[in-house]
């Protein structure tokens, strides 16, 4: 018999009205929603549900309104006694991972994920960082072109390792142009910059780690029911102290999301079941392992079909 993981995805999965079908029919999905307008002081259930997108996009409003419709959903699933042996999250959904692991309480991750948004906006000025996904390259050449830029004077960083041949990478605006220029000279297949508010994940962000190191001292983390692989370095961690030096670390580490996938396939996980809105996370799992089985949860119906089939794992 497999093992199951769940996963929680990050930024760029949020649409205007997700989680709410479930909020309509559901008490305990309902009942998130207005935990987290308390917890924050202000209507972030109204933006989930009505937009505008442009205000659902602001990152201090995307990271605790994922974080919110992930863990109604997974409430939603709780009712039928299905459990994971792992979780793990994208970026922020390392986050909702703890919080499902019983790590941290949902009104203590949504707080925090509200905070971490606001310090990673402030981080750099707007228009001076940049991100950009370079297909078709390994790790180890495009890293070997990230140092060469910046010890050139432009910092950029490998941000997002996602699947073979996928790799985001985050810094200064100049460093992200001169790597993936450098890159699509040695061989990248395409070069697509990404319509980001900061450059999440690579050096910049030291400030807004330092400010996010205060907030979790503030918060009560516990040692984890359920192991949580840990964004930065693709191992499984349940102790509490270890827990918050990674999230510190996260915020200007990559994401070696490829490596938590091989992991989690090594520890014996053939089932892996996305909660949140959107199927980005389910997509990598099958460009890591096309065999895999993937269940994207996002709705009432997606839930229903994901019970009957977990049943028969």
């Amino acid at each position: 018999m497999g093992k199951i993981a769940f996963l929680f995805p990050g930024q760029g999965s949020q649409q205007v009205g997700m989680g709410q079908d479930l909020a309509n029919e559901n008490e305990r999905s309902e009942a998130v929603f207005k935990i987290a307008d308390q917890r924050l002081d202000y209507d972030l259930s109204d933006i989930i549900k009505n937009g505008p997108e442009e205000t659902l996009k602001r990152t201090e409003n995307t990271q605790p309104a994922l974080l919110t419709t992930s863990i109604a959903i997974l409430r939603a699933l709780e009712q039928y006694d299905i459990k994971p042996d792992y979780t793990a999250g994208h970026s922020l959904g390392e986050y909702t991972a703890l919080v499902a692991s019983g790590a941290l309480s949902f009104e203590d991750g949504v707080y925090a994920v509200r905070k971490r948004g606001m310090f990673m906006e402030e981080a750099v000025p707007a228009g001076k960082g940049a991100m950009a996904a370079i297909l078709g390259m390994d790790s180890d050449t495009l890293q070997s072109i990230t140092d060469q830029v910046t010890e050139q004077g432009n910092s950029v960083q490998l941000a997002n390792l996602n699947c073979p041949g996928q790799i985001v990478i985050s810094g200064t605006k100049k460093g992200v142009e001169q790597a993936s220029e450098i890159a699509k000279e040695q061989g990248a297949k395409r070069i697509i910059p990404l319509q980001v508010s900061g450059p999440f994940h690579s050096e910049l962000m030291k400030p807004a780690a330092d400010k996010m190191s205060e907030v979790l001292d503030e918060l009560t983390i516990t040692d984890a029911n359920i192991p949580v692989i840990a964004n930065v370095s693709a191992k499984a961690v349940t102790e509490a102290t270890e827990i918050k030096t990674r999230l510190i670390e996260q915020i200007y580490s990559p994401v070696r999301w490829e490596e938590t996938v091989q992991y989690l396939l090594d520890e014996g996980v053939d089932t892996f079941v996305e909660i949140g809105p959107g199927k980005v996370l389910s997509g990598l799992v099958k460009k890591v392992h096309r065999r895999a089985t993937t269940i994207a949860i996002s709705d009432s119906e997606s839930l229903e079909a994901a019970v009957e089939k977990l049943k028969e794992v």
